[in-house]
């Protein structure tokens, strides 16, 4: 592979192009400031302009949010995985049907695998810049996500209406349903009485994991994160392993899956067969199959990465007894 070719697999942080107008809640209070970011695959934006940086997709989708103090997703949830690991900023995760069933605080580097069936929100509760990274199931995350009714009521008292086909239309830009689009059915009680309310303490033991507890874990080899085998165990449809500087050999190796790596701290060099980069913080790299590579930290200080694998299981539902037993 030519470096003009490993170049187009790597997304820079810094060439990151922002969406403000991605989901329903774009223009309510509180959730009107957010940022998205559709990195790998069409993810589950209801934009027609979202930017897509790498189209083809590994079996699941790479993206982020970013947002600024205070500034809220609204509840909603999915059919398919949605992991989010911090790169940055202080986080709070709710979930529940009012988002009051339960909530986790997240710091730099925790990662939080939220099940599908439990409606979830989440704000930036620092003081600055938020950014978060996430990773959905499924080649085709569209027309995955549900939202709360009320969510979807408010929307529509600050002119954003979304139509049964997931495309939202903005009154305030002139827009409407096109002729034979409905608006987008609310969920019924029957679907809202399946919506499930764990606590925090079935919730927080099973989904997520602490940054300093996979340092620990991730000595002479990478921390197994979320697999059948995983600190959280769950088949999402992908495998996740945390990696640190003990974690990485300078050999060479190669893998019949794609493979992911989103860099969390450090510069980390990456040579592969037919040249080599760095990736900073924030960079996202796709690494095709069988392509001879290796990584390492490229200096001194902390290092570590998130590696996702692509696998044949199914993308969901992941509120299962493998995870909670």
């Amino acid at each position: 592979m030519t470096p003009q070719e490993m170049e187009k697999r790597i997304v820079r942080y810094g060439d990151l192009v922002p969406c403000r107008t991605a989901f329903i809640d774009a223009h309510t209070p509180g959730s009107d400031r957010k940022e998205n970011f559709t990195i790998i695959g069409g993810g589950v934006s209801e934009a027609a302009d979202q930017h897509v940086h790498i189209k083809d997709t590994p079996g699941f989708n790479i993206g982020a949010a970013g947002q600024p103090p205070f500034c809220r997703n609204s509840l909603h949830t999915h059919r398919t995985a949605e992991v989010f690991f911090v790169l940055s900023g202080t986080w709070r995760f709710f979930w529940g049907r009012y988002g009051d069933a339960g909530e986790v605080t997240l710091t730099k580097g925790d990662i939080i695998n939220i099940p599908t069936g439990v409606f979830r929100g989440f704000e930036n509760i620092g003081t600055d810049y938020g950014m978060i990274m996430a990773i959905l199931g499924g080649d085709d995350a569209g027309g995955g996500v549900l939202w709360a009714p009320e969510v979807i009521e408010d929307a529509r008292d600050h002119g954003l209406i979304l139509g049964e086909n997931g495309v939202l239309y903005d009154s305030k830009k002139g827009q409407s349903l096109p002729d034979g689009v409905a608006p987008m059915p609310l969920m019924d009680e029957e679907a809202l009485a399946r919506i499930k309310e764990p606590s925090v303490d079935e919730f927080v033991p099973h989904y997520v994991a602490r940054y300093l507890d996979l340092l620990a874990y991730a000595k002479g080899k990478p921390a197994d994160v979320i697999s059948p085998t995983g600190r959280l165990r769950d088949r999402p449809g992908f495998a996740v392993e945390f990696l640190a500087r003990d974690s990485v050999s300078d050999e060479a190796y190669q893998s019949e899956a794609h493979e992911i790596l989103m860099v969390l701290e450090g510069h980390w060099h990456l040579s592969y067969d037919g040249g080599e980069t760095t990736l900073a913080p924030g960079d996202v790299a796709a690494i095709p199959p069988k392509l001879s590579h290796a990584i390492k930290p490229a200096m001194s200080g902390a290092a570590s990465l998130y590696r996702v694998w692509s696998n044949d299981d199914e993308a969901g539902p992941t509120w299962t007894e493998l995870a909670t037993s």
